[in-house]
C-alpha cells in the first residue's frame, strides 16, 4: 500500500521531526546521558505507525476504526479512519486517514493529538 500525505499532515510529520531533531540534538550535547525525550518518543512512535500501515493497514496494534468527525476529501461517502499511534497516554497521537485517491493508496489527512 503506497502512503500519501495532504499538506496539513507532511506539515504535522515535519513539526513531529524537527522537534525530535532538536531535542536529540541538545540531548546528545549534555555531558551526562539523558532519557529519549518527548519529541523523540512522539516521532518514533508516528514512524513506526506508518510504517505499520504500509505493511498492513489492518495490523490489530494500529486498533484502527471509522471516524466520523472529518469529511473525506475525495469522496464525502466513503469513511475517514483513525488508527493509534499512542494509547493510555495523556495527548496520544493519532493518525486520520482515508483510502485512494487511488486504488493502492492510502492518504494521510492528519497526525495530531487526540482530539
Amino acid at each position: 500500500m503506497k502512503i500519501k500525505m495532504t499538506e496539513p499532515a507532511q506539515l504535522q510529520y515535519n513539526a513531529l521531526l524537527n522537534a525530535a531533531l532538536e531535542a536529540n540534538k541538545k540531548r546528545q550535547s549534555d555531558s551526562a546521558p539523558k532519557k529519549f525525550s518527548h519529541q523523540e518518543k512522539h516521532f518514533k512512535t508516528v514512524l513506526k505507525t506508518l510504517e505499520l500501515m504500509q505493511m498492513n493497514i489492518r495490523h490489530p496494534n494500529l486498533e484502527t476504526h471509522k471516524y466520523d468527525e472529518y469529511q473525506n476529501p475525495f469522496d464525502a461517502s466513503k469513511p475517514v479512519f483513525e488508527a493509534y499511534v499512542q494509547n493510555n497516554t495523556p495527548g496520544a497521537y493519532r493518525v486520520f486517514w482515508v483510502y485512494g485517491p487511488k486504488n493502492d493508496e492510502i492518504t494521510i489527512l492528519a497526525i495530531t493529538p487526540h482530539p
